[in-house]
């Protein structure tokens, strides 16, 4: 496979993974992050970080825009429930499984 092909179906897939996150709506954050290591927020921060790296100008909130579907502030109000104490108890646990954000500030 050609790397131009490579590249069209992981931008396919990650389309795909973007929408899917979006129709979950009622996933928190925090638990997608307890369990896979990273969240809607990393997938921002990746794309900022991919953007910077290819010269193109992104912002923290651009990027959120482009993973939530909407301004991140009001995905938060319309989507996001308090943790819960056994929520942030599993988040510090599982901290050292985090996704690396490198290149990212």
């Amino acid at each position: 496979m050609d790397d131009k092909t490579r590249d069209e179906i992981q931008a396919d897939a990650f389309r795909g993974l973007i929408k899917h996150l979006q129709k979950r709506a009622d996933v928190q954050n925090i638990d997608v992050m307890n369990l896979a290591g990273f969240c809607r927020n990393c997938l921002s921060k990746w794309l900022a970080a991919a953007a910077e790296a290819k010269g193109v100008d992104l912002s923290d909130a651009q990027a959120r825009e482009m993973v939530y579907g909407m301004p991140y502030d009001e995905w938060k109000s319309k989507h996001q429930a308090p943790a819960s104490e056994a929520q942030k108890q599993r988040f510090e646990e599982t901290k050292p499984m985090h996704a690396d954000i490198s290149g990212h500030k």
